[in-house]
Formats: C-alpha cells, structure tokens, sequence
C-alpha cells in the first residue's frame, strides 16, 4: 500500500494511501457473496445469478460503496500504525478516486494528540496536614456508639426531644385552603432527621402526646412543588405518640458490650488509633488532588477540543451504566431535570478537561521518565480485567488493545514517581 504523509495545521495530519486494483477486486467479490442470496433477478432465484449478472442489471458499481467502506475499515489501522500517529478523531475522509483498474485511493486528515511541554514535575511542593484527633472526636464516636446500640422505648411522662421519633397527624394549610400531599395520620418522624421543611421539627420538640399545635414554615424557594415554593404554610398538628432511646453509661461495662476490650480506656485507645488513619487518608486524598491541579497547571499543549468531548463522550456512557439498574438513562434524566443535552455534558466539562490535561502530562512523563513496562506485567493486569469484568482474558484483549493497557500502566508509573518525588510542606 503506498502512503504519503502531509502535516496540516496544528494537531492536523493529512495523509494519502492507495488501495490495489487486486485488494479492490476482492473487496467486491467479498461483498457479492454476502448480499447475493438478498439481490433479485428476473429469470433467477434469490443466490443463483452470478456476479456479472447483477452488476450488468444494477450496474458495475452495484458494489462499490459496501466494498470501499469494507477495504477502509481494514486498511485505516495499517496505515495509523505504519506512520505510528496517536489518532484522537479522524474528521475528515474522501475517496479520491476509484476503479477497477486503478484501486482505490483515499485521503484522510487526523486529528492526533498534541506535542506536550512539562517542566519542572520532579520535586513539586504541595500542602499536607493530618488533623489530629481530638478529646471531643472521640467523645462524638462514642456517642455515636452509644445511640446506635441504644434501647427505644415509649414515652409518656415528657415532651417530645431531639433524636426522639414522634407519631402524628397533620395537615397543612397554605393561604388558608389545604394543599395536596400536606395531610398525613399516624406518621413517623426522628426529630432532627431533617426529612421535612427547615424549622418544622424545631417547633414539634416540646410537644406532648395529645397537644393540638400549629407549625408555621415557609417552603424553600426552590421547592419540588413548584405552587408550594417560597410560600408560607401552617400545619395543625397532634402527636399520637412518642418513642425515645435509653441510653447506657459509657464505662467499662459498655466497652466490653460494644467491642472486644475490657475497659473503656482501651476502646478509647483504638478509636484514637482509626480516626488518625482515617485523618491520614483524608490528607493523603487531598495531597492528591492538590499534586494533580498543580501538575495540570504545569502542562504546555495546544489541545484539540475533541479530546475533552471524547473525554465527556467517555463520562456520559459511565454515567448510564451507573445509572441503569436504577432505571435512569440520559434522555429520562433530560427530562426529570428539565435540561438539554448540551446543559447535561457541561456538567461533565470542567472535569473532563482536567483529565484530559492530566492524561497527557503523565504520557509525557512517562517518556521523559523512559517507563518501560514488563510484557509479564501487562499480561497480569489482563487476568485482573478478566476477573473483573467476569470475561476470558481473550475476549478482553478484544476489547482493550495490549499498547493502550501498557500506556494506562506506564501512566500508574508516572504518578507514582511523581508522588515519591513531591515536597509535602
């Protein structure tokens, strides 16, 4: 196959190969025997008319466009990987000429990754502060084991308190008329929860079993019941009942029903000990973040913009295969949201752009670095996808090609020094 290669402007790349009169005949031959049990003749049953037949009644390009379409499908990759271009969209394609004596010849423009600048990478300061874990974290935890191991029990001789669950009736009025969907008997609700509208289970605390009692609230501006936003409403009131929690005393005896050590102290001891490796997580996260925003900003690149709409492409599917078990797709989801599809990819932009920048500086790295990456290794992550995916290891080497899985392993690489090498201050 001949190629000529022409660079464009930017991060344009025209190139022009020609397909052979004989690659071409069999292209044509291949797509005969595949729609002929399809083509009609008079005279002939469906199958049975041979080539020369159809193309002298439909004419001698009667196979022309499947044939091409076929041969580009195939020869596209050869001629990406013989002029060894990062291709991230091929916007441009024509068919210069086509025959049966001379082939066919195209040309395609590409649009490739960018030339990539970064400097500076090794040694990048970046914050890092572990909170310490206080007295009253610890003190919170346990309370937070107290409640939880709790025994409810009813209520009768005091009002209704926060962290109670209180049954009642209501019925809410707006403008003096009652709304829809504001009336309820025998309903369930934890004050504090914050399940309905602010101030509402502020004025319920205080309350006994059997007290009539209005609520005054005003409904959020951006309400779900868009007649109902801004408004201000009253609910007449009555609880039925209340439930509350008895609490057992933090000590010794509570350490050994809430844990495996035998006194209080040594519980305390081993919160200490996860709070401050969740506080190390917490920092190591944020350490994170903080070094890729910095390495981002030292990324030098004119990119073509359909790298960040690929990126959101890539987003939006993940978004509806998150989404689909709870029924939801995109266009459901336009709906709902009243927005359109242009407002849902903006979502997804800001980030996108961000790991697309982020892509590109640890492929640079990753060369200035000279990571090499061990054929056991790369053949080791594809057992893992394989695991993962619940799939055999060659129909996932389908799907991911070997040199795009070692780049996603030379990147990890890349991080990884980048990490070992920046000042935590």
């Amino acid at each position: 196959m001949e190629i000529t290669k022409n660079s464009k402007n930017g991060n344009a790349v025209e190139a022009e190969f020609k397909v052979s009169p004989d690659e071409f005949e069999e292209a044509l031959e291949k797509t005969y025997q595949k729609e002929k049990n399809r083509i009609s003749i008079p005279g002939f049953r469906k199958g049975k008319a041979t080539r020369k037949m159809v193309e002298k009644q439909y004419g001698e390009n009667v196979f022309y466009e499947e044939a091409i379409n076929n041969l580009y499908k195939k020869v596209i990759t050869e001629v990406i990987d013989e002029l060894d271009l990062d291709v991230v969209d091929v916007p441009e394609t024509e068919v210069v000429s086509v025959g049966r004596e001379e082939g066919i010849e195209f040309k395609v423009t590409f649009t490739v990754k960018p030339d990539t600048v970064i400097k500076n990478y090794l040694g990048v300061e970046v914050g890092y502060k572990v909170a310490e874990v206080s007295d009253d974290d610890i003190a919170a935890k346990l309370k937070e084991m107290q409640l939880r191991g709790a025994r409810i029990i009813d209520v009768a001789d005091r009002a209704a308190e926060m962290g109670d669950t209180v049954t009642f009736d209501f019925k809410g009025f707006c403008g003096g008329e009652a709304f829809k969907g504001g009336e309820s008997e025998n309903f369930n609700l934890e004050l504090g929860s914050g399940r309905f509208i602010p101030g509402f289970e502020e004025q319920v605390c205080g309350k006994s079993i059997g007290e009539d009692f209005d609520v005054n609230v005003t409904f959020p501006g951006e309400y779900q019941a868009a007649e109902l936003a801004g408004k201000e409403a009253v609910f007449k009131c009555r609880i039925n009942g209340i439930k509350g929690r008895e609490l057992v005393d933090i000590d010794d005896e509570f350490a050994k029903d809430v844990s495996e050590h035998d006194t209080l102290d040594e519980l305390k001891a081993e919160i200490k000990e996860k709070l401050a490796e969740q506080n190390t997580k917490a920092a190591d996260e944020v350490f994170e973040g903080d070094l890729s925003e910095k390495l981002i900003g030292l990324v030098e690149a004119d990119i073509p913009p359909v790298m960040y709409e690929n990126r959101i492409d890539d987003m939006v599917r993940d978004w509806e295969f998150k989404n689909q078990q709870q029924g939801m797709n995109v266009q459901a989801y336009l709906q709902y949201s009243n927005q359109n599809m242009d407002q849902f990819r903006d979502m997804f932009r800001e980030m996108a752009e961000k790991q697309v920048k982020m892509r590109l500086a640890l492929e640079k790295i990753s060369d200035l670095e000279n990571i090499e990456i061990e054929p056991e290794r790369v053949e080791e992550e594809f057992e893992k996808l394989s695991g993962f995916y619940r799939m055999s290891v060659e129909k996932v080497k389908e799907l991911i090609e070997y040199k795009s899985l070692e780049r996603d392993l030379k990147c990890e690489k890349a991080l990884e020094i980048i990490k070992e090498n920046a000042k935590k201050i």
